[in-house]
C-alpha cells in the first residue's frame, strides 16, 4: 500500500484507556446488502472512533444514500463501481483510513452481527504493545457459541486447524472471523497483492501478518447469529480452501525459514522432505516391479524403503514442533 509512513502518536507509557481519546481509531465497514443494518451499525460506533469509512461494494440497495443521509462528518463513503468482495473493500477502506491518518484500524461488518460496544477490547491490547493485530474468537464463549448453527462450528473447526498450519499462528483459533483491528505501520508492511480479494481474505492476511512476523492476539467475542446466512458455501471451503491454504503454506515456508532465515527447522524440512520422497519412491518402484515379477520384495529392498520414510516422516513432525514454537512474541509496530 503506498503511502507515506506518519510517526505514531500513541504514548503507551500512561494509562492506555486514557490513550483512546489521542489515539486516532478508524473503523473500516465493508458493505453490500446491509441497507436494513448500516445505520444502527454507524450509530452504535463508540464516540472515541474519529473516523468511519463505509466501503460500498457496488451494493444493488440504497446503502449509500442511508449513510450519506446521516450527515456525519465521521464517516467517508467509498464507492466501488464493480463488486470486489469483502477482501477488496476492506482493502479500499484500509487505504482510505490511512490517507486520512488512523493509527489503529478496525474492521467491522455492516450486517449488524459485530457488536460495536467491544471495539475497546480489541483496541486496548494493540495500544498496550501488546498485539499488532487483534481478530475475534467467538469459539471462547461456551453459552453464547450454542447460538452459532452447528455446520459453522464444524467448519471453523477444521479450517482453524489448516490455517495454523498455512499462517503459523498456533495460538489462535476462529481463523475466518472478520471481527480485527490492526495498527497502521503493519498495513504500510504488508504486501497487499498477496492478499485475497473475496472470502480467503482473512485466512492470507494471517499468513502476510507472519511473513512480517507480527504478534497476533484472539479477542473473546460472542456469537451474534440472526436470520442471515453466510455467504461462504460449503463447495468452497471444501474444494477451494485446502488448494489456497498449500498455496500460502508454502508461501510462508519460503520466506520464513530460505529467503529471511535458513534455521534448523529449515533443515529439518530439506532432510524430511528428501528422506520421504525417497523413501515412498523406491518402496513404490519395488512394490510396482515385485507385482509385474510375481516375485516377494527382499527384506533388505523393504527396509531402505521403511527407514527413509519414517525418519522423513520424524523429522517433518520435529519441523512442525519448531514452527509452533516459533510463532511471533514481540510486537513489530513499536520498532518501525
Amino acid at each position: 500500500m503506498d503511502t507515506t509512513d506518519k510517526q505514531s502518536s500513541i504514548d503507551i507509557s500512561t494509562d492506555p484507556r486514557s490513550q483512546l481519546a489521542s489515539c486516532h481509531v478508524g473503523v473500516v465497514i465493508p458493505a453490500y446488502r446491509v441497507a436494513a443494518q448500516i445505520k444502527q451499525v454507524i450509530e452504535e460506533i463508540p464516540e472515541f472512533v474519529k473516523t468511519i469509512v463505509v466501503v460500498d461494494d457496488c451494493s444493488p440497495d440504497n446503502t449509500s444514500e442511508i449513510v450519506i443521509s446521516l450527515n456525519n462528518s465521521k464517516v467517508h463513503l467509498v464507492q466501488h463501481k464493480k463488486n470486489q468482495g469483502v477482501g477488496g473493500a476492506v482493502l479500499s477502506g484500509y487505504k482510505k483510513a490511512l490517507e486520512v491518518g488512523a493509527e489503529i484500524v478496525l474492521k467491522l461488518d455492516g450486517d449488524g452481527q459485530m457488536d460495536p460496544k467491544v471495539i475497546t477490547h480489541f483496541i486496548l491490547p494493540i495500544i498496550e504493545g501488546k498485539a499488532d493485530y487483534t481478530k475475534g474468537n467467538r469459539f471462547l464463549h461456551g453459552e453464547q457459541l450454542k447460538s452459532m448453527p452447528l455446520l459453522r462450528r464444524l467448519g471453523n473447526w477444521a479450517l482453524s486447524f489448516l490455517t495454523k498450519l498455512a499462517s503459523g499462528y498456533w495460538n489462535i483459533f476462529d481463523p475466518t472471523n472478520g471481527y480485527t483491528a490492526i495498527h497502521a505501520k503493519l498495513l504500510r508492511l504488508i504486501d497487499m497483492k498477496h492478499i485475497h480479494h473475496r472470502y480467503f481474505f482473512e485466512s492470507s492476511m494471517l499468513v502476510e501478518l507472519n511473513i512480517c512476523r507480527a504478534v497476533v492476539k484472539d479477542i473473546p467475542i460472542p456469537a451474534r447469529y440472526g436470520e442471515e446466512k453466510s455467504s461462504l458455501s460449503i463447495s468452497k471451503t471444501l474444494l477451494q480452501f485446502p488448494v489456497l491454504l498449500i498455496e500460502r503454506i508454502l508461501r510462508r515456508i519460503k520466506y520464513q525459514y530460505f529467503l529471511l532465515d535458513f534455521s534448523a527447522c529449515s533443515l529439518f524440512i530439506v532432510l524430511g522432505t528428501v528422506f520421504l520422497l525417497f523413501g515412498e519412491t523406491w518402496g513404490l518402484y519395488h512394490w510396482a516391479l515385485s507385482f509385474s515379477k510375481k516375485t516377494v520384495a527382499t527384506t533388505g529392498t523393504v527396509m531402505i524403503a521403511v527407514l527413509p520414510t519414517i525418519l522423513g516422516f520424524q523429522l517433518l513432525i520435529q519441523a512442525l514442533v519448531l514452527d509452533i514454537q516459533n510463532t511471533p512474541k514481540e510486537v513489530i509496530h513499536r520498532k518501525c
